[in-house]
């Protein structure tokens, strides 16, 4: 007796065959729910093409009963079983690229293989695969992942591993070979795998000794079309930004430039993505910081709108680890490359990074909310022996003490703590010495710096050489303005000593202390001190000599407006 079914039981995907069964008028005895589908089928179209269900058949207590199958973990599903189905009723359909995977790994599932039947549906869609999908990387890509819905049956058969060698394999001829433009083309059709295929590729395309920069064609294309612009990146995009950072191979196997680490660093920023993502990245970016410009920092620092700076400490990470790289390389423990040497010892990669470090800290030193202990962490991570000069590190801390002009003489001396006073040029140590912003201490540093190298012969100003000299007499001459630059130096350091204890007893007083600072400074010594000296000496040099000696007045050529602290926004050089 034929069984009817309410057609809102039935596979809308069987509806072809459950007509043509129902229209030859043969009772159904064989019914089979693939999840939520039911389908009415005959044992006799079913038992010879499929061996699991001839099994199912034979483990039945009544085989001439009607007998209800139940399967509920076949690859691909109802819509795999109905055209399993509709290929032992004779029926015919149609295979193509993205249903292939399916109907090969239902046709195993089902047992429908030569051992079972001449012409399975194995082979006709191995012969399918064979002859048209894995000919091209497009139907290998397809096949591939149309496989990810399939898994672990797909893996299991070996469909995965056969689609990723051919594609390994066609990949690597196309780029080098190219027969398609643009060239790249291969490497956009690679975007369209999940996380978990596309590095099985890589892997194979390193087996076939792909270049790096074919890797890295890959590996950027593929990161470029499946992340979404960063100011459009959210939580939901974490877990496949942290897939992409894991599948990257080491930098000796990719030629992967540091802007493209850059901007994974601010994607995964973006995304608040794992710290072991962070940390692999910022290891990338440490190994390659000799490479990267002013601009690879920025786009680490800034959000995604690029408007305000939204992370410091990772660029702090990246800069302590190129110093630490480099250390370790050069053999030299890390207190002998920051106080010791002189920029000769320095690695020429260190020097540069150095320079790129002062410029970056101009750019941020505008951010109003921006503390002191990050100014000076990511300031002072290079060492200070890495250049000649400092006139760049002065701008950005003039730059700084405009932008929090609040600070009190103790934080102010935080913040030059970064520089040496005694490493900047003429020109910087003039603006320095007329920079009210400075606590006095830097002031005074400059301008006996000047002072003794004009009295020891070494000054930028009014220093004669003779080429005429015979050499003992020069080196005699040297050693002279050696020794008394020594004697200098130690007058030069006792009077800081007593003038910061002035300044120091000076603030303490505030009031009616003020007048004993008055006569404590007023009151002239018995003989003419060093600071004195140095008075009369420099006020000849001065070029401001003959005007006020109030400096609020002089044009402040080395210093920037700060109206708009945007970091993104490049601060005039000193003038």
């Amino acid at each position: 007796m034929a069984v009817s079914f309410p057609s809102s039981q039935i596979s809308p995907s069987m509806d072809r065959t459950t007509q043509w069964v129902f229209s030859q008028d043969l009772p159904t005895d064989l019914i089979v729910e693939v999840g939520n589908s039911c389908f009415p089928l005959h044992k006799l179209m079913m038992v010879p093409k499929s061996g699991y269900i001839r099994k199912k058949v034979h483990q039945a207590a009544d085989p001439a009963a009607i007998i209800p199958i139940e399967i509920s973990d076949i690859p691909g599903g109802a819509e795999a079983f109905d055209r399993a189905a509709r290929f032992c009723y004779g029926v015919n359909f149609e295979i193509t690229v993205y249903n292939i995977a399916a109907l090969r790994c239902a046709a195993e599932y089902l047992e429908m293989t030569e051992e079972h039947g001449e012409a399975s549906l194995a082979s006709r869609t191995e012969e399918f695969l064979e002859k048209a999908t894995l000919k091209t990387l497009s139907g290998a890509v397809s096949v591939l992942r149309s496989c990810e819905e399939l898994l672990p049956f797909a893996d299991k058969i070996g469909l995965v591993q056969r689609s990723i060698d051919v594609i390994g394999l066609k990949a690597c001829k196309e780029a080098t070979f190219p027969t398609r433009s643009p060239t790249e083309w291969w490497a956009a059709e690679l975007s369209s795998l999940p996380p978990i295929f596309f590095q099985k590729v890589l892997a194979a395309m390193q087996a076939r000794s792909a270049s790096p920069k074919t890797l890295a064609t890959a590996i950027s294309t593929y990161t470029n079309l499946t992340l979404p612009n960063n100011a459009t990146l959210t939580s939901h995009h974490r877990t496949h930004l942290e897939s992409i950072v894991s599948l990257l191979p080491p930098n000796d196997t990719v030629a992967l430039p540091v802007s493209f680490f850059c901007v994974l660093l601010r994607n995964a920023i973006a995304v608040s993505a794992s710290p072991a993502s962070h940390e692999n990245l910022e290891k990338r970016i440490s190994s390659l910081l000799d490479t990267a410009t002013l601009t690879d920092l920025l786009t680490i620092t800034l959000d995604p709108s690029g408007e305000r700076i939204a992370n410091l400490d990772s660029v702090r990470k990246v800069i302590s680890g190129f110093v630490e790289r480099e250390t370790s390389g050069s053999g030299r423990s890390l207190a002998g490359i920051f106080y010791g040497g002189g920029v000769a010892l320095c690695s020429a990669p260190m020097q540069k990074v150095a320079r790129m470090v002062d410029a970056f800290v101009a750019e941020i030193a505008t951010d109003a909310e921006m503390p002191i202990s990050k100014f000076v962490g990511i300031a002072g991570a290079i060492p200070k022996s890495a250049g000649k000069f400092d006139d760049d590190l002065y701008r950005a801390v003039d730059i700084y003490l405009k932008a929090h002009h609040g600070l009190d003489e103790i934080d102010r001396e935080k913040v030059c703590s970064v520089m040496d006073p005694l490493k900047l040029s003429y020109e910087a140590r003039l603006h320095a010495s007329q920079n009210k912003r400075l606590p006095l201490q830097i002031v005074l540093s400059a301008l006996y710096y000047d002072q003794l190298k004009i009295r020891s012969g070494k000054g930028d100003l009014n220093m004669v050489t003779s080429p005429h000299l015979p050499t003992a007499e020069v080196v005699r001459k040297q050693a002279k303005a050696d020794s008394s630059l020594a004697q200098e130096n130690e007058a030069l350091r006792t009077e800081l000593a007593r003038m910061k204890m002035l300044v120091s007893n000076f603030e303490q007083s505030q009031g009616s202390g003020s007048s004993r600072y008055a006569k404590a400074v007023a009151t002239p010594s018995k003989k003419p001190t060093f600071f004195a000296s140095f008075s009369r000496t420099f006020g000849k040099l001065n070029p401001f000599r003959h005007g006020s000696k109030d400096t609020s007045n002089i044009a402040d050529d080395l210093s920037v407006d700060v109206a708009v602290a945007k970091p993104k926004k490049r601060r005039s050089s000193i003038s």
